[in-house]
């Protein structure tokens, strides 16, 4: 043996038994077969998902189809398929329940039973008035329509995402959940104008946004009984009052456009470890962009921004034709980061105009809501007026998904679009699916920080999955160590990226524990690294039972939270668990 090779196993044997004996009583209750999760799209595999919908013309699943009854083409190239999931196959066995004292973050404890769904009520970007009506559309839809088995969770967008009801598939529990939720006031909604949308939408008075074209002096720098010099200082005047309404208004939808962002990323996180196709029904009264920023299509709000016969516009409008043109260029990256996750973690995009059937001209919202659901394969519902059928069709579109994964032969990753097409062999079949991804290795992004990712994980409102692993928490007088809290970790290396080296297989992964107050600060953290080549032997064995590891925090008073997290180091990937702190 060499003194690698001992190492490794050294190495091992001390992350076996460390923990060993702390989740031994775990380890021999009865459980079901340890399940490797379906591949996802990560930089380890470059394996790319396509979740695809078939139906026949009355919009009924098309069952019994196989890897041969698929065409898919990338940039008009035809790809070799490497698997085919299908619907049933997307979901989970049901697992035991868990032991007291300890939490996971397995698919089989996240998603349990059907394909998942997550209902986003959007209050950041819907006026106050409209989203009254969305929650009464979903109310009526979970009441009505909401099957048995299907699985579902309820997030709203505020400021920031938040989890109104964790995934379950019981509607009373869904159904109560919505009943609580009260129509929230738009963040930043002091930009008036900048943010109206639809007919009866809510303006903010009050503000210098609200001095539109209708309520500035009747005099006017062309009012031929002024001087010369009064009609200039007019006109600078007027100029400069919408040059301000227009920098209010672009502020206002930037930081709305930031804040949608950072919470698509964090419902990337929370579901891309879950198995099968996702879909995130997104009660929204507009979108702040698209998911092609570089498209060279010009929006109807740009156009008219270089047509001198439409420039008869409110400030809002012409501040919105400027936005959308540039809010593409300075946030390219971001949103094609943001794609990318979504694409990975299998989420189709269903966006439902809170507004209902809209009286007024919304062409460029509704268009935005049209073209990330066909990028992202979902659907959208606008200009309706019983939205609760669009939430409808969504749950009808999971039991027709089918998962095909293929190896694509471009194997560099250079951050470029790359389009999909899918086609199936069958007469008389609907086909839908994602149209492309970006090729992105995230972590060779440009000021990539996976602390950065780590600390956004630890904030999500519920357990990320990219990463799984199990936990067992010990209280002070339970724990080996007096006077300490002993958390064991043991995580699924099935989810782990593991590179190739002459010393075998290398695993470079992190593992943070750290106790929050109530009110979100740290209190105290630990964090261990475990980066090491390990034989073929030993990592079979890891692959088997898991890497184990132990860590004692020190306990703090009060009612605090315990937050794990692990990283793949590799790739940057990140789970979560919450707990409470003994």
């Amino acid at each position: 043996m060499t003194a690698s090779a001992g190492r490794s196993h050294r190495l091992y044997a001390s992350l076996l038994a460390i923990g060993w004996f702390a989740l031994v009583a775990w380890a021999q209750a009865p459980q079901s077969t340890i399940e490797v999760p379906a591949p996802t799209v990560r930089v380890s595999t470059h394996m790319v998902l396509v979740d695809v919908v078939v139906t026949d013309r009355q919009g009924k699943p098309v069952p019994g189809l196989r890897p041969e009854d698929f065409v898919i083409e990338e940039n008009g190239k035809v790809q070799k398929i490497s698997s085919l999931v299908t619907p049933a196959e997307n979901s989970p066995a049901p697992a035991p329940q868990l032991p007291p004292g300890i939490y996971s973050n397995r698919p089989q404890y996240r998603s349990t039973g059907g394909p998942i769904t997550v209902m986003l009520l959007d209050a950041l970007n819907t006026p106050f008035t409209d989203q009254a009506y969305a929650r009464g559309q979903m109310l009526r839809f979970v009441q009505g329509q909401y099957k048995p088995g299907q699985r579902m969770g309820i997030f709203t967008l505020t400021g920031s995402l938040n989890v109104l009801q964790d995934f379950t598939s019981d509607p009373q529990i869904l159904y109560a959940a919505l009943q609580s939720y009260r129509p929230q006031p738009q963040e930043f909604a002091s930009t008036a104008a900048g943010t109206q949308t639809g007919a009866g939408s809510a303006t903010a008075r009050g503000t210098v946004s609200d001095l539109n074209a209708s309520t500035l002096p009747l005099t006017s720098s062309s009012d031929p009984y002024l001087g010369a010099g009064a009609r200039i200082a007019i006109a600078n005047a007027q100029g400069a009052l919408r040059s301000f309404e227009g920098i209010d208004v672009g502020y206002a939808k930037d930081q709305r456009a930031v804040l949608t962002l950072n919470a698509l990323n964090s419902l990337a996180r929370i579901l891309g470890g879950l198995p099968g196709r996702k879909n995130l029904i997104w009660a929204t009264g507009d979108l702040p962009f698209s998911f092609i920023p570089e498209d060279s299509t010009v929006s109807r709000a740009e156009l008219a921004e270089d047509l001198p016969s439409l420039n008869t516009r409110r400030v809002g409008e012409h501040a919105a034709g400027n936005y959308a043109a540039t809010f593409r260029e300075s946030h390219a990256e971001e949103i094609r980061e943001t794609a990318t996750r979504l694409a990975s973690a299998q989420v189709a995009v269903y966006p439902v105009d809170a507004r209902g059937l809209s009286l007024s001209l919304a062409v460029d919202s509704q268009e935005t809501m049209r073209e990330v659901a066909r990028e992202t394969g979902g659907r959208a519902y606008v200009n309706e007026n019983e939205i609760k059928d669009g939430v409808e069709r969504a749950f009808e579109d999971e039991s027709a998904a089918y998962t095909l994964g293929y190896y694509p032969e471009n194997k560099k990753y250079d951050g470029k679009y790359r389009s999909i097409k899918v086609k199936v062999k069958r007469d008389g079949v609907d086909v839908q699916s994602r149209r492309g991804y970006y090729a992105i290795d995230p972590t060779q992004t440009k000021g990539y920080n996976p602390q950065v990712e780590v600390a956004s994980a630890l904030g999500d409102v519920v357990p990320s999955t990219l990463v799984a692993f199990s936990a067992q928490v010990k209280p002070p007088s339970a724990n080996s160590v007096k006077d300490k809290i002993g958390v064991t970790f043991l995580v699924d290396a099935s989810t782990l990226s593991a590179e190739d080296t002459s010393g075998g297989k290398h695993l470079n992964v992190a593992m943070y524990a750290t106790i929050y107050s109530a009110g979100g600060k740290m209190l105290t953290n630990r964090s261990q690294k475990v980066d090491q080549s390990f034989d073929a032997n030993t990592y079979q064995q890891i692959l088997q039972h898991g890497m184990m590891l132990h860590m004692d925090l020190d306990p703090q008073p009060g009612n605090n939270q315990l937050r794990l997290a692990v990283q793949d180091n590799r790739t940057g990937l990140v789970g979560t668990i919450n707990a409470p702190a003994p």
